[in-house]
């Protein structure tokens, strides 16, 4: 494994908790699941695997109150594979009659620190070595160049990201120091179909988060 450190920032950001049905409400904190997402989205293959180790907090916690504009269905799978096979179709959803505006509480003003290592599972690609997907992830993300763009939590909040080399040389994260709760830590596809949530309690010490391993007794499903 290699430790990588990301520096992601954005205007606003919505890690969604999930016992919230309706109206959107966002964790404190970025999950570990969000964070995940942000590296992927600079690179991801078959034969790698990102485990987040350590979020830090570089700005205060601010909040805003939202009201958007939201799709209230979604295009039926059904219908998807139908056009897959014959090429054609109607995939498309009138917004003037599924259109419905939804609450939400976000954060504003974000900026993470976020620290993973990237595991290479050589049975996925053998005869490959480590240093191939290393020296592809740094490139990438020293160019700027990602599968799609990262995002904060929504895919309408995007998120800006820099390579940290050195991360002894950057700011120190925000001094604060408190319980978060039960927070999303990540979703379990053992059963792809039916994929579990995974929680953890996380705490806010000194403006970081320690990340649990997957294995670690810390996760409860």
């Amino acid at each position: 494994m290699k430790t990588y450190c990301l520096e992601l920032t954005g205007d606003f950001a919505c890690f969604t908790r999930p016992e919230m049905k309706v109206e959107r409400v966002s964790y404190d904190v970025m999950t570990p699941s969000a964070a995940r997402a942000c590296f992927e989205a600079i690179l991801w293959k078959p034969a790698i695997h990102w485990h987040i180790r350590k979020i830090e907090v570089l700005k205060p916690i601010r909040w805003i109150n939202l009201r958007r504009n939201e799709v209230a269905s979604v295009v039926s799978t059904r219908n998807v594979e139908t056009a897959m096979k014959n090429g054609t179709g109607t995939l498309g959803l009138n917004i003037e009659n599924d259109r419905q505006q939804r609450a939400g509480l976000f954060l504003r003003d974000v900026a993470y620190r976020v620290h993973a290592d990237l595991e290479f599972i050589p049975e996925r690609d053998s005869g490959a070595l480590a240093n191939k997907y290393y020296e592809m992830f740094e490139r990438r993300a020293n160019r700027g160049q990602c599968i799609n763009q990262p995002y904060l939590g929504c895919r309408e909040f995007a998120a800006h990201f820099r390579l940290v080399t050195d991360p002894a040389t950057e700011p120190a994260p925000i001094d604060e120091t408190r319980e978060l709760g039960f927070m999303l830590y990540d979703l379990d596809f053992t059963q792809p179909a039916d994929p579990a949530p995974r929680f953890f309690r996380a705490r806010l010490e000194n403006g970081v988060v320690n990340v649990p391993a997957r294995d670690s007794e810390e996760i409860r499903g």
